[in-house]
């Protein structure tokens, strides 16, 4: 009798379920170059028995080319005997030993606490003691096991994290020509990207993939096949072309040719750091002659770029530290429904965000998660840029892997806008696809 009453009691507990094992490993991400992969197991009571139910949940971490100085610092190796000096085994032991040490018998249900656990065990301002690729796979692997061990699916849980805000299927902006460092190309500008306005994401997603094979069928009839080459994020790659408006008039062209004539919007991201060379923009700075700009310059050629095509979306038109002359462009924009995207000046962090609002420098946050470093931080950046009626682009990396995990974190945290790189690419479309799964399993829509 003693023993029974004993297990009703037990029987009626709701214990939490306990971090029980952190495991990491190095994988390699689109470039070919190290990343890592992280598993946490947690194990949780089963009601009205003795045994323990478990729960097992992954994440893989993306890395960028083009990095803001202001980053999260993701931390390598530096050993030149592996990889080049970029391999993540310093990181995977900050994991498996710190970290793990830190969060086993924790709550993975409690994101914010395991988060800021994390985050004080660093102790630095940019996470440059443990890594901010070691801190984001354990963070994004925790969200994944809480959304198991709640039954709910990672998007509605990602949603009550960010205290249930409206769910929202992103509009989608697919890269289909890539310059800047992600191409061995001449363009300077790194992204040029489509946005068809059709229907629904499904809709969207099947026009950009009809443009995007338009594109590269009028790309090798006009300059051969090589011109069909990719760049890191699945757009293509020619050599033969040096002006955005050269892009431009091929894109105008691809969407005729799909049939998607008005029904498709152009953005670009400049990425302006990576050629800002002794205060000036050298458009030429991959070509063999330098052509430099100033700031009144660069305005210029985007607001030509502005009255002669669809363009609606400008990221990172100047360099990263330059808040005035962000402020300056949007001025100027003022009234013409362009959005102006911070990225490299914001990066995802809170109190460049608010420095940015203060200065009225933009009005969309460009949010990547491994650029702060964790799940809550990520959501917090995005209240920061809510408080100022921002618009928020979720965004991939350039070195990718096919973890989807942005996509329900779009999804969750309401971002009206999304980009993944190419319709094309399974590091790529592994953010797309998971896009269509939930639009087709909801009822949410764009």
């Amino acid at each position: 009798m003693l023993f029974e009453d004993k297990r009703r009691s037990f029987n009626f507990i709701n214990t939490p379920a306990k971090i029980t094992n952190i495991n990491a490993i190095e994988v390699l991400d689109s470039r070919g170059n190290p990343t890592i992969e992280v598993e946490i197991i947690a194990e949780k009571d089963i009601s009205f028995s003795f045994r323990k139910k478990k729960y097992k949940a992954w994440a893989r971490v993306p890395s960028g080319a083009s990095t803001g100085d202001f980053e999260a610092v993701e931390l390598r190796d530096n050993d030149t005997n592996r990889f080049n000096g970029k391999g993540v085994l310093k990181a995977i032991k900050n994991i498996e030993e710190e970290i793990s040490l830190l969060l086993l018998g924790k709550d993975p249900t409690k994101q914010r606490v395991i988060d800021q656990l994390m985050i004080r065990l660093d102790g630095t301002d940019n996470k440059s003691k443990l890594g901010a690729n070691a801190i984001l796979a354990v963070s994004m692997a925790t969200a994944r096991l809480g959304a198991m061990i709640k039954n709910q699916r990672l998007f509605q849980y990602i949603n009550t994290l960010a205290v249930n805000t409206e769910l929202e299927i992103s509009r989608p902006f697919f890269n289909v020509i890539n310059g800047g460092v992600h191409a061995g190309n001449k363009l300077a500008f790194q992204e040029f990207m489509i946005s068809p306005r059709n229907g629904n994401f499904a809709d969207k997603y099947r026009a950009a993939s009809e443009i995007y094979h338009s594109l590269k069928k009028i790309l090798e009839n006009k300059f051969g096949r090589q011109a069909t080459l990719l760049g890191d994020e699945g757009g293509f790659a020619p050599n033969d072309l040096v002006k955005p408006e050269e892009v431009f008039d091929l894109l105008l062209e691809a969407v005729k040719k799909a049939g998607y004539e008005g029904l498709v919007d152009f953005a670009i991201d400049v990425a302006a750091s990576e050629f800002f060379v002794d205060e000036k923009y050298n458009l030429g700075i991959k070509d063999t002659e330098d052509n430099f700009k100033d700031i009144d310059e660069m305005i210029e050629i985007y607001l030509n770029l502005v009255e002669k095509y669809p363009l609606i979306s400008i990221e990172d038109p100047f360099d990263q530290k330059d808040f005035e002359a962000f402020s300056l462009l949007r001025k100027k924009l003022e009234n013409k429904n362009i959005q102006v995207v911070g990225d490299d000046l914001t990066v995802t962090n809170p109190s460049r965000i608010r420095t940015a609002i203060r200065k009225n420098s933009c009005d969309t946050l460009l949010l990547k998660l491994n650029q702060i470093g964790t799940v809550t931080e990520a959501i917090e950046a995005l209240f920061t840029a809510r408080s100022a009626g921002w618009n928020i682009m979720v965004s991939h990396r350039s070195g990718e892997t096919i973890d989807d995990f942005i996509a329900d974190f779009a999804v969750g945290v309401g971002a009206e806008q999304i980009k993944s790189g190419a319709p094309a690419r399974g590091e790529r479309t592994s953010k797309y696809n998971r896009l269509l799964a939930i639009e087709k399993k909801t009822n949410i829509s764009l």
